[in-house]
């Protein structure tokens, strides 16, 4: 692998969608006399980045304002899952292929696609609960706007005709919002910081579905917020009892002391959608 330049920086993609596609001869031209909340090259500027972190940071709330989202059931979960038609599918794809790599990660898929099922329902019931409920008490569906779990919670929520609610994430390989969010609750950012900040500014509960590094790093934000009483407490919902405990022996963090044996009450496991919303309900005595 060639070494990195230690002083390269890389620019956000925005940059490269307000060049205006450079190679078609689009260019943007440097013009001092533009004014400066007009002018993208000074925006996107190294000194500017304060006033951009404060953009992602108003957009989206102003927006979510606007249709009165006050109140959110923030969904996690891998983009890789399918849904079970999909994953099988596949699989039937895979096997015609003689391809044993292919076979076994469609295996997984298929394996796994009850979670994407179950994320679907979860999404419905929340939708349906919240259509019964006063405008300032309804709970709407919260994703990170991509594929996988996060496009079967906003799907759940569309099937009831829910609003719903996608943080996506600008990211070097391409991905767009999945089509079930509402278009304008779909909003995309560069800054990490400020869509994590977007996903707990709302949320009345957390679900985390199985799924990898980014999964892990948003339940562990929000666990680590709520343990050090820098969030409110909300339900921490662990979907999938299995795989949480499989890949995390939460009790050994007790055992050595890292933690304190009430922190392992910040969340619970569940294995079916109905259980889910139920954690949910009881934690806020709603009439499920």
């Amino acid at each position: 692998m060639a070494p990195h330049n230690l002083n390269e920086r890389r620019l956000a993609d925005a940059w490269a969608e307000l060049q205006a596609h450079a190679d078609s001869g689009q260019t943007l031209e440097a013009d001092a006399y533009r004014l400066a909340f007009n002018d993208p090259e000074f925006l996107l500027r190294r000194e500017t980045r304060g006033i951009r972190l404060q953009l992602e940071m108003l957009k989206p709330d102003i927006a979510q304002q606007a249709l009165g989202i006050e109140n959110t059931v923030v969904v996690f979960g891998s983009a890789r899952f399918r849904d079970t038609e999909e994953a099988q599918a596949l699989l039937a794809q895979a096997r015609s292929g003689n391809d044993p790599q292919a076979v076994k990660k469609a295996e997984a898929l298929v394996r796994n696609a009850r979670y994407y099922d179950q994320a679907r329902a979860f999404a419905r019931i929340v939708a349906r609960h919240s259509a019964a409920c006063a405008p300032d008490q309804r709970l709407y569906i919260c994703t990170g706007g991509g594929p996988g779990i996060m496009e079967a919670a906003s799907r759940g929520a569309h099937d009831e005709g829910a609003l719903n609610v996608g943080l996506n994430i600008a990211l070097p390989h391409e991905q767009s919002a999945n089509p079930y969010v509402t278009p304008e609750l779909s909003f995309k950012f560069h800054y990490f910081a400020l869509r994590k900040m977007h996903f707990m500014m709302r949320a009345k509960a957390l679900v985390a579905f199985p799924g990898g590094f980014g999964t892990l790093d948003e339940l562990f934000e929000v666990i680590t917020l709520v343990q050090c009483r820098k969030s409110k407490p909300v339900p921490i919902v662990l979907f999938g009892t299995d795989y949480w405990k499989r890949l995390l022996n939460l009790d050994l963090l007790v055992e050595e002391g890292t933690i304190s044996p009430e922190d392992l009450d910040l969340f619970v496991y569940v294995d079916d959608a109905q259980a889910a919303w139920d954690a949910i309900g009881r934690f806020y005595d709603l009439k499920t």
